[in-house]
């Protein structure tokens, strides 16, 4: 239970109060009895508001069930988007606009590169992202798939062999990046800058050019025995490292130790998918972090063999010009923070009439306010150079939505004594209403908005409950190749582009979810850039590095150049629901479905309720490693459901499922101490009812969100277990 604290109306838990009382206002220049009276004007005049937006969400999804019940059988495409229209689901046309943003950093408005996520209540997590700023692409190749491991090769230390792999792999990235005149970088023997031109001597007693010289930026040491040559392509840099004394570098011919790239440009530090956040010990732990991050003093003890290490945030990178000049560049990822979306309320405070507020009003007021603080400069590092807070704002459903996220913005800056359109916004494309009227949702926040993104994770799970009477939904592994999420991928980019976010703001892809497969993702995720989007999501610091190789070989500014030359409107396809009239699947079909389906489930939710991990890496049925958050989760708990509500297996036989996949989940937990086994009593195993109840109660659940049971049953484990 939370002890509370009376602020005027407000009832506010102890340790909430305690925390802005005592840490984020202090420094922030705002007076606590103005930001507690301001708080309760605030929650008072839009939680309201909040309230109706669910309303109207609910009421539009049981039109929706309603219409499909009545002409699933004849159904007829015109008359569903006559329908979508009359209820505003489909809204008006929007008057041609271009966004108006200002003061946007050039790591979201002018650089292409990769994005992490991370949940912030995690402050190893959190700092190992902010420092993937640059990272070695001989350590991510070589720790890797990238190059399949020979095990007969196998060593307990360092393999030269593997090494040569590794340094060939990365010469031949050189030779594409930054090609020679003449020869190739593998048979360079020295570098040097030579009236500030880079030359490269080979082992053949050539001297050899750069191609391009411009791409030659920096160095750190000498001219004539540079220690770092930095370079820049496509607005992304790269450093050689020479250093002929380093066990690797005295094996090179021309002392080269490693490749550093700038890799995570950008950092989203989540207080939602990826957080267990359910009461104000949790929310005070996520805030902390939060200030931590945004005062550049946050710091993680941890243990590496039998070294104590403290990790902090990394300073900035000091060159020369070629020029002779002075310089440096940020150290750090610029870093966004993930508020939560409008649908939960939380008991960290009580409004006048004793209820919950709204969890995405606190977010945004403390979230906001631990930002003031790199404004202001408290601290050794600030997170922007043009002075904006930047918030990512996910799960709204059309233009109302993201018209009363820039309201609450509004509100905050007047609360915090910010100039308006401080507080930046990315809006997440992963709900279908969003889809449909993105172009809407970006003009009510033209002012503020650095940041679009194709969620397709929670967008697939939209798809399916928005449709659930539609009839019975394809296996999850065709939804990649249906209709409309091609469509919804394509479409976010052209409307982006359409509204002038280029070279103002981000057009981002979702995630890499296998950690482990990456050979796979060098292969595969080159595909976002070229489709146009200037940044995608990677899950490690180590996949960050891969992937900036991705911004290399592809000039996105020139694709979306090229894309903008014909836009098209792609509502109709996004609007294709992804339904099976007469599925022909063979019991065995439907039984590995289920099967998949259930393993994930309570993979996800054993470690979410009973552990507090929001996000981590879930063995799959097969035992691959996936990344697993609550978007993941929102998909197999709604297709279950649908399956099961349109009769292609029974309750009997998910019971069952279940039943024997937790079976399987313990055994690969078995070497967790922390692990509560399910199968040993399943009517007591608090996540094992969570799982069922995502799916048995799956119809129910507001536009298919797990939040509700997961946060319910996460404190029914607490109050258990305190």
């Amino acid at each position: 239970m939370e002890n509370y604290v009376q602020v005027g109306k407000l009832k506010v838990a102890s340790e909430l109060y305690a925390f802005i009382n005592e840490e984020a206002l202090p420094g922030s220049k705002v007076n606590p009895a103005v930001f507690w009276s301001g708080l309760e004007q605030l929650i008072s005049d839009l939680s309201p508001k909040n309230k109706a937006l669910l309303a109207k969400r609910d009421q539009i999804q049981k039109s929706l069930n309603e219409w499909h019940v009545v002409n699933k059988r004849t159904f007829n495409f015109e008359a569903y988007k006559s329908f979508l229209q009359e209820i505003n689901y489909w809204e008006p046309e929007v008057i041609p606009f271009q966004i108006t943003t200002e003061h946007v950093d050039d790591e979201i408005a002018l650089q292409a590169g990769p994005q992490l996520v991370v949940p912030v209540n995690n402050a190893r997590y959190a700092l190992n992202a902010s420092n993937a700023r640059w990272g070695s692409l001989y350590d991510a190749v070589y720790g890797t798939d990238v190059i399949p491991v020979d095990h007969t090769q196998e060593q307990s230390s360092y393999n030269p062999a593997r090494g040569e792999q590794v340094i060939t792999y990365a010469r031949e990235f050189l030779d594409t990046t930054i090609p020679l005149i003449e020869g190739s970088h593998k048979d360079a023997v020295k570098y040097s800058i030579l009236s500030g031109k880079l030359a490269v001597f080979l082992k053949n007693g050539v001297e050899t050019r750069l191609e391009d010289q411009s791409k030659l930026v920096g160095y750190q040491g000498t001219p004539d025995n540079p220690s770092v040559l930095l370079f820049n392509n496509h607005h992304m840099h790269f450093e050689i490292v020479i250093d002929r004394d380093h066990r690797i570098g005295k094996t090179d011919l021309a002392g080269i130790k490693d490749v550093i790239m700038e890799a995570a440009l950008t950092t989203i530090m989540d207080c939602e998918d990826s957080v267990t956040a359910v009461d104000a010990e949790d929310k005070v732990l996520v805030y902390r972090n939060w200030l931590g991050l945004m005062k550049g003093d946050l710091s993680a003890d941890l243990t590496k063999g039998s070294k104590k290490i403290t990790r902090r945030m990394n300073p900035d990178r000091e060159y020369m010009s070629t020029d002779g000049k002075p310089f440096s560049l940020r150290g750090r990822s610029l870093l966004f923070v993930r508020n939560v979306g409008h649908l939960m309320t939380i008991n960290a405070i009580l409004d006048e009439n004793a209820q919950e507020i709204p969890e995405g009003i606190l977010d945004a007021v403390v979230t906001s306010l631990a930002a003031k603080h790199t404004l202001l400069g408290n601290g050794p590092y600030q997170n922007t150079s043009k002075g904006s807070i930047y918030i990512v704002k996910p799960k709204m459903h059309g233009s109302e939505e993201a018209a009363f996220a820039n309201e609450l913005f509004d509100r905050v800056e007047d609360l915090l004594g910010l100039d308006r359109h401080t507080l930046k916004i990315g809006v997440m494309d992963e709900e279908r209403r969003t889809s449909l009227n993105l172009k809407a949702c970006i003009r009510q926040v033209k002012d503020r908005i650095v940041f679009i993104n194709t969620g397709f994770l929670d967008r697939t799970g939209d798809e399916m409950h928005t449709s659930m009477e539609a009839g019975t939904m394809i296996r999850k592994s065709d939804m990649k190749s249906s209709t409309w999420l091609q469509s919804y991928e394509h479409s976010n980019v052209m409307v982006g582009l359409d509204c002038g976010l280029q070279n103002h703001a981000q057009i981002g892809k979702g995630m890499w979810a296998m950690p482990d497969l990456m050979n796979d993702m060098v292969k595969q995720k080159i595909v976002h850039p070229q489709a146009g989007a200037n940044t995608a999501w990677v899950p490690s610091p180590t996949a960050a590095t891969l992937h900036a190789m991705h911004y290399h070989q592809v000039n996105v500014r020139d694709i979306q150049d090229t894309l903008k030359k014909d836009i098209r409107d792609y509502r109709n396809e996004i609007l294709t629901i992804p339904v099976i009239e007469n599925p022909t699947w063979s019991a065995e079909d439907i039984q590995q479905e289920l099967n998949n389906n259930a393993q994930g489930i309570l993979g996800y939710v054993v470690r979410w309720v009973e552990q507090g991990v929001g996000c981590s890496k879930v063995p799959d049925i097969n035992h691959v490693g996936l990344m697993e958050d609550r978007a993941t989760l929102r998909i197999s708990s709604q297709h279950m459901t649908n399956w099961l509500h349109h009769g292609i297996c029974t309750k009997e036989q998910v019971v069952e499922t279940f039943q024997r996949m937790a079976r399987v989940v313990d055994e690969q937990n078995a070497g967790d101490r922390l692990y509560r086994p399910m199968a040993v009593d399943y009517d007591k195993s608090i996540a094992f009812q969570a799982a069922c109840e995502l799916v048995f109660d799956g119809y129910n659940q507001p536009n298919g969100y797990t939040e509700p049971i997961l946060h319910r049953r996460r404190l029914e484990f607490k109050a258990l277990h305190r």
